[in-house]
């Protein structure tokens, strides 16, 4: 065994040998070859004797006839006497009755071994206690806030669901998942959210939306779509607010929480940036519940084209005003195939526009017409904006199925559009000066 106390250096040297010999003779040869080669001052035995030399450590293996293996020679003498002491050993060339050749592999500083090793244990006892004090700490607070948490959170309603204290006081409403939700909310100092505990929205959370301005601030996982898509089709939204995907809205930090409401969209936005024309029973409840925030706002010069459509069709059948697709089913159904470079008939007045909309009505999908009235391209809803911050040259008319909203009109007139045509307003302040914007009741 190598003695700590007296080791510095670890001579490591390569043995082999023609023929098969044992440990006694390897460590034989090394006393026997080296006696009288160094002097009285590094004699191998007087250094043993004197503890300035280790114990010789032999490691050998004997495979075909022959022997290989490893010697060490631990040694607390300085430097330069270790690495004569190391050259000696390489003059052994025989051991027992065979061959044999000894190479120094390298000589190890055992101090800095040591040294690298206390540096990697003290860096790991240390984060250790930083660990421990940290998580101290947190608990602590931790155990605090959720002291004060706990008796801030009340139920509310006949349902009884988890929501904070200003729930009745507040014009508005955030409304969450669970009840760590509402109390991650409280920490961070919103206490006007309330949980709907489960995927079935509760009747409360209904009324609450019909009076107040609701905001759905959900997860950024599956779980949260599916209960956006709940609540979009039993309550009335105004805003939308996400997680960061993949996050949870009780895990965020109340930075990132605010930075969530910061960012919320109207749902009005967020219905066309995903591709969706409106959602069942819920645009007409909002229209009606908040009329001063779900009217457009007046256009300054009113297209004649809407009272035009109205003179010219007044023997239309109710069917074809009504629903559209079957309009788009009778007409030329091959453009809604094929809309690169198609031609339009001419029609008097914007007749024409009304026959590209009506294709595609019902369809999610944006048509794009150029000066001479031809469609250049067509799309998805829901790439509309990417392909108006890129757009083809020469625009004339965007036409698409879905709500306009005031990014679209900037882009359109950041374009050269001088006509958008879509199935509603959205949430627009500004109407674009020059431009001609036209919704689904206006071409009925």
């Amino acid at each position: 065994m190598i003695d700590p106390s007296t080791t510095k250096y670890l001579i490591r040297a390569k043995i082999g040998t023609e023929g098969i010999v044992e440990k006694p003779d390897v460590v034989g040869a090394i006393f026997g070859q080296t006696e009288g080669l160094l002097g009285e001052e590094l004699d191998l035995r007087d250094l043993q004797k004197s503890g300035r030399l280790g114990r010789i450590e032999v490691e050998i293996d004997a495979k075909k006839g022959k022997v290989e293996g490893y010697v060490i020679i631990p040694s607390s003498l300085d430097q330069v006497e270790t690495a004569i002491l190391a050259a000696a050993l390489e003059t052994i060339d025989r051991v027992g009755p065979c061959k044999a050749k000894i190479e120094i592999e390298n000589i190890e500083d055992v101090r800095i071994t040591k040294r690298a090793r206390i540096i990697e244990r003290a860096r790991q006892l240390l984060a250790k206690m930083i660990e421990d004090a940290k998580s101290t700490t947190v608990d602590i607070t931790e155990s605090v806030k959720t002291v004060v948490q706990t008796e801030e959170i009340i139920t509310y309603g006949k349902d009884k669901l988890p929501a904070g204290p200003n729930i009745d006081n507040s014009d508005s409403v955030i409304i969450v998942e669970g009840r760590r939700d509402v109390l991650n909310l409280l920490a961070a100092g919103i206490k006007n959210a309330i949980a709907v505990e489960g995927t079935s929205v509760p009747q409360t959370v209904i009324e609450l939306s019909k009076n107040k301005h609701a905001t759905a601030f959900v997860d950024g996982d599956r779980g949260g779509e599916l209960i956006l898509k709940e609540l979009l089709q039993v309550c009335e939204i105004d805003f939308i607010a996400r997680a960061p995907r993949g996050e949870e809205v009780e895990e965020l930090s109340p930075k990132q929480i605010m930075k969530c409401l910061r960012n919320k969209i109207p749902v009005q936005q967020y219905l066309e940036m995903y591709g969706l024309t409106g959602v069942p029973n819920v645009e007409e409840q909002k229209s009606q519940s908040f009329p001063h925030e779900r009217e457009p706002k007046p256009e300054p010069n009113p297209p004649a084209f809407s009272q035009q459509s109205e003179q010219q069709n007044p023997a239309s059948p109710p069917s074809q005003q009504e629903n559209p697709k079957p309009l788009m089913q009778k007409d030329e159904p091959q453009e809604q195939k094929t809309a690169q470079n198609q031609s339009v008939q001419p029609v008097e007045g914007f007749g024409k526009y009304k026959q590209m909309y009506m294709q595609i009505a019902g369809t999610s999908k944006a048509r794009f017409v150029n000066q001479k009235d031809i469609i250049v391209k067509e799309i998805p809803v829901r790439d509309i904006i990417e392909v108006l911050r890129n757009p083809p040259q020469g625009l004339k008319a965007v036409i698409f199925d879905g709500i306009i909203s005031q990014r679209v009109l900037d882009l359109s007139e950041a374009n050269g559009v001088k006509i958008v045509i879509g199935t509603k307003m959205g949430n627009v302040t500004k109407v674009p000066h020059g431009m001609s914007i036209y919704t689904r009741n206006d071409l009925d």
